[in-house]
This record gives C-alpha cells, structure tokens and sequence, in this order.
C-alpha cells in the first residue's frame, strides 16, 4: 500500500538535492511564511501554535547564525549581529505574544530574505 505523501516526498527530495545557496534561500522564504503564520495565530489566540511557529523561526536563525563563518570578514559579523537581533526579537514577540514586534521585524527578515536572493541572482549572473 502507499502511504507516503506524494508532497512531501517531493518537498523531502527537494531539500536533499538542493545546493547550500538553495537550501538558505529556502529557509529564509520559511521564516518569512512562518513569522506571517505567527502573526495570524496571535491574533486568532492560538497560542500553541504562535509559539511554535516563533520558535521555528528562531530555529531557523540560529542555524544560520552557528553555520556562518565569521571569519570571512566585517560583513559577516555585521550580518551576524542582524541574525541575533531578529532572534532575540522573535524571543520577544513570542513571551509577550506581540503583534507589534512582529510588524516590526518582519521587514527586516524580508530584507534580508531579498538581500539573499540578490546575491544568489548575481553569482549565477556574474553581474
């Protein structure tokens, strides 16, 4: 019998043939969907899933955050500190479950979501 999910066999293979540069693309266009996810959960106050959506997010910086090599230059350290500023503000729109917060650094995780894809746009480019 076949059980598995046609999808998300498709999503699971998708993840394991991508490049890095695909894979941050990837999980940046996550934290954008999963911050604007949040976002309505707290408003519907559904709180069990603002906070795991938040969380996810979090996650999701954190693991950009500790894979980034640091050593490449001030712009990495300065991009460093931009990733630990949006996770330190997700934290705190998630205890105090605050639209507003996310309003506020919503578009700097676009930015930095567009920022990526730029950079992606030019290596494959070469302009």
């Amino acid at each position: 019998m076949y059980t598995t999910n046609p999808y998300n066999a498709y999503k699971q293979n998708s993840v394991n043939t991508a490049s890095k540069e695909q894979l941050l693309l990837m999980l940046l266009d996550g934290a954008v969907k999963y911050t604007k996810i949040a976002k309505l959960a707290i408003k519907e106050k559904n709180i069990e899933r603002a906070h795991n959506e938040l969380i996810r997010v979090q996650d999701i910086f954190l693991e950009l955050m500790i894979t980034m090599d640091k050593d490449s230059g001030d712009y990495m350290e300065e991009l460093y500190r931009v990733y630990e500023f949006i996770k330190n503000e997700l934290g705190q729109a998630n205890i105090k479950k605050d639209t507003q917060i996310i309003d506020n650094i919503l578009p700097v995780i676009e930015e930095v979501r567009d920022m990526w894809y730029e950079v992606d746009k030019k290596i494959k480019t070469g302009k």
